[in-house]
């Protein structure tokens, strides 16, 4: 079986402050672009079988920067829904919620554009996505990228492990990074995290 990469977009202005960024769609910030070309030597010779994103610019930008061409969008792949927490610094939330956790708590809902999700609703799309990438990898020869975000990625690799959505929480992914899924022996294993060429 082939390998599962995924790709955190480059950083955004709200990344770069810690705001919680789920649906807004702002770009690339000037940093963000740098390292999404700097991922363009690792994926420069690859010819994965098939690329996803996230709907949202931050992600497609940096595929696209990458040299991921052929990129297939996946609303699946859209970030954890922050609903009235979207935005906001966990630091501004910790001030009213000192015992806060966005993997245990949750969000309280926002508007039309932000209902907000829990873990259990990002970890049934991550396992959507993780599906329809295992029939590929099962049939090809050549890897499946994932181009995404922070949160959603780390439910991701939870969920490829067979951990709850909440174990997420144990693998802080940095903006600009590739990480690898794999097998060994057959069983799921991370085979590289926070890579940057």
């Amino acid at each position: 079986m082939s390998d599962l990469l995924l790709v955190r977009h480059g950083e955004t202005a709200w990344s770069a402050t810690g705001r919680h960024t789920g649906r807004t769609d702002i770009p690339l910030a000037p940093r963000g672009v740098e390292e999404a070309i700097s991922l363009f030597p690792y994926f420069r010779d690859r010819r994965p079988a098939l690329v996803l994103t996230s709907p949202l610019r931050r992600a497609a930008a940096t595929a696209q920067l990458a040299g991921l061409t052929g990129a297939v969008t996946d609303p699946d792949l859209y970030e954890w829904d922050y609903g009235g927490y979207e935005g906001i610094t966990t630091a501004e939330i910790l001030r009213e919620r000192p015992d806060w956790s966005l993997w245990t708590d949750g969000v309280p809902p926002g508007d039309e554009e932000h209902p907000g999700e829990n873990a259990a609703q990002v970890g049934a799309r991550a396992d959507r996505v993780l599906a329809r990438a295992a029939e590929v990898l099962r049939e090809d020869r050549d890897n499946v990228v994932l181009v995404a975000h922070a949160h959603l990625l780390r439910v991701l690799t939870a969920r490829y492990l067979g951990l709850p959505p909440e174990a997420g929480r144990l693998f802080l992914l940095r903006t600009g990074t590739f990480s690898m899924l794999s097998t060994e022996h057959g069983l799921p294993v991370i085979a590289g995290w926070n890579t940057r060429p």
